[in-house]
């Protein structure tokens, strides 16, 4: 029997062991460890590979989500609208910047549903925080829209989607800032915790450079209450290297996915994300391979007795179910989602042999 694991950790370090070796070394031998040229270099690359005007590199996209509402001016009590399919991390981040978070529904394409937004609009309403999920971009023209109407500030959860784009435009560089994350499983991943916040205004730059180095400004004076929220000087290095061969390894997620869709498309009891290409509006990195199953725990049980991992987002549950943190909003398209969701293996880890082996099983699951 094949062992195809959902996510292979090691391969993280071992498909590059000699680079990461090397930058350790560099980085090492110059005792070049907090905020140093690395860190620098790597922000410089990240805003161009994005289109966004500046790139910060903070401790992980949680930190660099709050000080992005932070720097927004998000004032105590302000609402904002997020989807409730997304990471609990979303959520506290508006929570720890002192706002409320008003989780709605996802839509057919998992991501933010633009009606569900228009109806959870209030007086106390200041922002919109779309999750750009899995590697795909949200319909930005919509929501960006709803806002203008609105007069309401977007955010951008795009932690899992760096080089996803909407109209040829990267996800992270439609509102005031947005968060990236480099969790090691994540398409561009360090090797421990890892973020950046992007933004195209100069204001709030100034101000995040501020919040991640406890409000010390460039003389060392404290001008304001902060985080201690760097990026690693050596996981900046690590990642600077990586950013190079990014698109390849974009390119190569989605030939992934043209294979699942060649071999799952036609299986009527699984609903896949769009193939690449099939819709002009969207180039996604595919993050994750998130379907909908019916059958689905029998599925994923099938499935790890026949040696393959997956994994169901957010410990199966959706913010708006965590009643412990005193959501009440009723959405009962996102509970009927959740309970189909599953994500199969999606990472360079993969031979096109694994996936058509995750493949031939599902479709025994079916035709037993």
């Amino acid at each position: 029997m094949k062992s195809v694991p959902f996510f292979n950790y090691p391969h993280v370090f071992t498909a590059s062991e000699d680079r990461f070796i090397d930058t350790f070394r560099s980085v090492g031998r110059r005792g070049a460890f907090i905020m140093q040229k690395d860190l620098v270099d790597f922000e410089r690359n990240l805003a161009a590979y994005t289109g966004a005007k500046y790139a910060v590199g903070v401790a992980n996209a949680t930190d660099g989500l709050q000080m992005a509402f932070q720097a927004g001016g998000l004032k105590p009590s302000e609402e904002v609208i997020i989807c409730s399919h997304t990471m609990v991390a979303t959520a506290a981040a508006v929570h720890y910047a002192g706002g409320v978070p008003v989780p709605v529904e996802a839509g057919p394409d998992h991501l933010i549903d633009v009606a569900s937004i228009r109806a959870a609009i209030t007086s106390r309403t200041r922002a919109i925080c779309p999750t750009q999920l899995n590697g795909r971009t949200c319909d930005m023209d919509a929501i960006m829209a709803l806002a203008k109407e609105h007069h309401l500030d977007v955010y951008e959860d795009a932690a899992q989607a760096l080089g996803s784009k909407f109209k040829g435009k990267s996800a992270g560089t439609f509102g005031r800032a947005a968060c990236i994350s480099f969790y090691p499983a994540k398409v561009l991943g360090c090797l421990g915790d890892g973020g950046a916040v992007l933004t195209n205004e100069d204001e709030i730059y100034a101000k995040l450079l501020l919040l991640r180095d406890h409000g010390r400004d460039h003389t060392g004076e404290v001008v304001l209450w902060g985080l201690n929220s760097r990026l690693d000087n050596l996981e900046a290095a690590y990642l600077d290297f990586q950013l190079k061969d990014y698109p390849g390894v974009v390119a190569r997620r989605r030939n992934i996915a043209t294979l699942y869709q060649q071999r799952l498309g036609s299986c009527p009891q699984v609903k896949l994300p769009a193939a690449p290409g099939a819709e002009a509006n969207h180039f996604d990195i595919f993050q994750n391979y998130e379907i909908e199953a019916e059958q689905r725990d029998a599925l994923k049980d099938y499935l790890k007795s026949r040696g393959i991992g997956t994994l169901i987002q957010w410990g199966g549950k959706a913010v708006h179910q965590f009643k412990k943190l005193g959501f009440s909003q009723q959405l009962p398209a996102t509970d009927a989602l959740f309970t189909r969701l599953l994500m199969l293996p999606m990472n360079m880890a993969l031979s096109d042999e694994d996936v058509n082996y995750v493949a031939d099983c599902i479709v025994e699951f079916y035709g037993r």
